[in-house]
């Protein structure tokens, strides 16, 4: 999720996988990718959406599989990890979650077997 080495202009971008589909679009602004954007997999389907600000990941994000299932949430900082985040089994069911503060595992996280049974808990230090 790289900018392009140079960047385009201001306003509305889109790229795209050498088979012509597309890989991505958003907006840049002040040569800065900004706003809402959209990451696509080969097969057309959503992979990953999120807001940038000042060229970087912020606020909640959103990834998918290549079924399209959820497959991960949470919220970014300056492209670090903060706050609570999701990670769900590829049959839908929660498979673990935790916060992060400042990028790093903190308090308890929770882990859960495909049926949604608890099956370890871990606690991490504030950083």
């Amino acid at each position: 999720m790289n900018p392009p080495a140079t960047p385009p202009p201001d306003g509305p971008y889109a790229e795209y996988f050498k088979n012509g589909s597309v890989s991505c679009t958003g907006t840049y602004q002040n040569g800065l990718r900004r706003g809402d954007w959209k990451y696509y997999l080969l097969n057309g389907r959503v992979k990953a959406s999120g807001r940038y600000a000042d060229g970087k990941m912020t606020g909640a994000w959103t990834w998918y599989r290549e079924n399209g299932e959820l497959m991960q949430t949470g919220s970014l900082i300056a492209e670090r990890r903060t706050g609570l985040w999701k990670r769900y089994h590829p049959n839908g069911v929660l498979e673990n979650e935790g916060e992060f503060t400042d990028d790093k595992k903190t308090g308890e996280w929770r882990t859960y077997d495909p049926t949604g049974q608890p099956t370890k808990t871990t606690r991490h230090k504030a950083p």
